[in-house]
């Protein structure tokens, strides 16, 4: 009879919450439905999460917008950098097995790593990388426009990234140092950041609807399309495929997988009774580690402050409660996966609008009606702000700075080449008819001349406007009048960014440099010209150092380490090589061969 008893009450209790929650969220597929239709959105999806069960779960709107198949919970969409609090975890799980502390430094388990100066080097350590306070701002453009499937490669770039900030001065968001955190558990583990996340957190909590990279929503099925919003139209945009940053934000899922990722953290880091995280790790994740900004309260919500972040969390007090949370952001996908510990409840909203305040509006509609607060118009108040935002854009009076009636220095053929910065990568500017044309990795644009050797780069397809240009492409010279560099304002805080143009290297085979070789004659100085194994060409110059050379042409070579500093072999009436030109800023050098 007392067991029977019991379960009667556990009976009552189950069915008491479930109608209370249901009370709560009465009328709410009417007002997330307006949600959609105010910011012109494709589609998004939302579960909601209270101690152990689903309490809400449903989908607005479409994943597939020109053929009109519905959103459903179990549509997947990107996450973005909600990928973090995963990649994070790792560690902490990776900790717990006492194979690594995060008062270790990063290099400890990354043979070679390196950041910008000797100071980072001794101080950053593996928790500094955890909460962003490196010293390091974004720098994302070195991975967006220049991505690679390669994570060694793509970290191997960090060591030419300029810092804003001394270590632990500020908080500044990075997503190179949770790439960081990827490849220091791939080190330790043997395995893939990808397996990694697979066999601790997707198999042990039946993530099946959940995926590591972009061929989850290339080729996965009840998959969401990504869109934009372009002068009030809704438009499809491609995928965006985060190659080697995938730690930092490549995975993919639905509301229904994600809410067991949210019953881990709601429960400190138990699933079903068994640990998925560590508990101490799950307390530090969402504890202030780090001071965001002043997060004061607003004169509008004054019950809304603190702006805080833990590992791979943001933290703030919303109305009273405590909330932890983070959004995510690429290309067509909008995610924000929130929870607030001291009221077990977890809220997850999945949204296929490119950055949309769709998952923080109805992230907060539910919060208000679960945690029984005065509610707030979200949905209106957020709206007004954005409209008057570009109200407000539009009315900024601007003078543009363009000086009209110039024209570039050089033939624009002379432009071409590759550019290359060690801490971003490689591009080619190409002359194509009378059109000078910018290439990326992913992407390419034209180059409209602005002034002097200024252009400004536009999306293929689309018109040059009125407007001031948000990016500009500024080439420079050297000594010998040669476009030497370009250099782009690429990230705040910071000088342009400069990428050195780079004569493409000719292959020349090694039996070919033989007829180079030999010793010349230079105002009664002996230059000697040698190779190494056969294959790489050297110059000697007395009181110089040894200076590597790479071809440029048949029997032209340049100087590998200095910039506008070029050889010239002539050949003489038997076809031998008689002669060694020095071509450099102070002027051209004729040396005859012994």
């Amino acid at each position: 009879m007392k067991t029977l008893f019991a379960l009667v009450l556990i009976g009552l209790s189950f069915n008491s919450f479930g109608q209370n929650t249901s009370k709560q969220l009465k009328g709410i597929d009417k007002e997330l439905q307006n949600v959609l239709e105010t910011w012109k959105a494709a589609g998004f999806a939302v579960a909601v999460v209270k101690k152990n069960e689903v309490v809400y779960s449903q989908g607005f709107g479409y994943s597939d917008f020109e053929n009109k198949v519905p959103v459903n919970p179990n549509t997947k969409f990107a996450i973005g950098s909600t990928t973090k609090a995963f990649t994070g975890a790792v560690l902490g799980v990776l900790r717990n097995e006492n194979k690594l502390s995060f008062s270790d430094k990063p290099a400890d388990y990354i043979p070679g790593f390196k950041f910008f100066n000797s100071d980072m080097d001794n101080l950053v350590t593996i928790k500094d990388i955890m909460c962003h306070q490196t010293g390091l701002p974004r720098h994302d453009l070195a991975w967006y426009f220049f991505p690679t499937n390669s994570k060694d490669s793509l970290l191997s770039r960090v060591r030419f990234h300029e810092p804003t900030y001394g270590v632990r001065e500020q908080w500044q968001y990075n997503n190179f140092m949770y790439l960081a955190q990827g490849v220091i558990a791939e080190k330790i583990t043997g395995k893939t950041w990808e397996e990694n996340i697979e066999s601790m957190f997707l198999k042990p909590l039946g993530m099946e609807n959940t995926s590591v990279d972009i061929s989850g929503l290339q080729n996965g099925k009840n998959a969401s399309f990504g869109y934009g919003l372009e002068d009030d139209k809704i438009v499809k945009l491609d995928y965006y495929d985060i190659a080697g940053m995938s730690p930092a934000g490549s995975m993919n899922s639905s509301v229904n997988d994600m809410s067991k990722w949210l019953k881990v953290w709601i429960n400190s880091g138990k699933y079903e009774g068994k640990e998925i995280i560590p508990s101490q790790y799950v307390n530090e994740a969402i504890s202030s580690q780090v001071i965001v900004g002043s997060g004061l309260p607003g004169a509008d919500h004054s019950d809304l402050f603190m702006s805080n972040y833990g590992y791979g969390w943001m933290t703030s007090s919303y109305k009273g409660h405590y909330r932890v949370e983070h959004g995510g952001n690429i290309d067509g996908f909008t995610a924000s996966v929130s929870f607030f510990p001291s009221d077990s409840i977890g809220i997850v909203v999945l949204a296929n609008q490119n950055g949309s305040s769709i998952p923080s509006v109805v992230r907060n509609i539910i919060a208000d009606r679960l945690l029984g607060v005065d509610k707030t118009d979200w949905n209106k108040d957020l709206y007004q702000s954005y409209t008057d935002g570009l109200e407000a854009a539009k009315n900024i009076e601007s003078e543009s700075t363009q000086k009209t009636g110039t024209s570039p220095s050089h033939n624009l053929k002379d432009y071409s080449g590759k550019y290359t910065n060690e801490g971003y990568g490689s591009m080619q500017i190409t002359l194509e008819n009378d059109t000078l044309f910018l290439n990326l990795p992913r992407e390419k644009f034209w180059l409209s001349h602005y002034h002097y050797d200024v252009f400004t780069p536009i999306e293929l397809g689309e018109e040059l406007d009125d407007g001031t240009p948000l990016l500009f492409v500024n080439f420079t010279t050297n000594d010998l009048g040669e476009i030497s560099s370009a250099r782009m304002m690429l990230q705040a805080g910071l000088d342009a960014i400069e990428f050195k143009n780079t004569p493409a290297e000719v292959k020349i085979d090694a039996s070919s440099l033989d007829r180079f070789v030999g010793e010349y004659t230079l105002g009664g100085a002996t230059v000697k010209v040698y190779t190494k194994g056969g294959e790489v060409l050297y110059l000697f110059v007395p009181g110089q150092p040894e200076y590597e050379l790479y071809a440029t042409g048949e029997n032209t070579f340049s100087l590998k380490i200095i910039e506008g500093y070029n050889l010239e072999f002539n050949d003489g009436a038997d076809g031998k090589v008689e002669e060694l030109v020095f071509i450099q800023p102070n002027g051209t050098f004729k040396a005859k061969r012994k």
